[in-house]
């Protein structure tokens, strides 16, 4: 996760928040546990499963239990939330990030 601080201020932020680097490290491997989320992202484990909540509720990921284990989809489809972007999916961020093209051609801009 790369930080920059504000000039003077000691305040460091990123670009992307938290929900998204949670996003994209579960469409990186939909099998990740979500210890291993938190350990990625930077988070603690109840922050991730709180913010893996926060995207299935919001129709971002789907979870489905096989074995022992979590398996997520992740719907490329979504749009994303703030009105400034709110016409793009979250797929071409996804692909930006993970190197592979929008499964869903719906998911390319429009």
């Amino acid at each position: 996760m790369a930080e920059s601080t504000a000039a003077g201020t000691g305040r460091s932020w990123t670009f992307l928040t938290n929900h998204a680097h949670v996003l994209l490290a579960i469409a990186r491997d939909p099998t990740m546990r979500l210890r291993d989320v938190a350990d990625s992202v930077g988070v603690t484990e109840r922050a991730a499963q709180s913010i893996v909540a926060d995207l299935e509720a919001g129709g971002y990921l789907q979870r489905a239990r096989v074995g022992r284990r979590n398996h997520y989809t992740v719907n490329p489809a979504g749009r994303f939330r703030h009105p400034a972007e709110a016409d793009q999916r979250v797929g071409a961020l996804l692909a930006l990030f993970t190197g592979d093209e929008p499964a869903d051609p719906a998911a390319r801009p429009d």
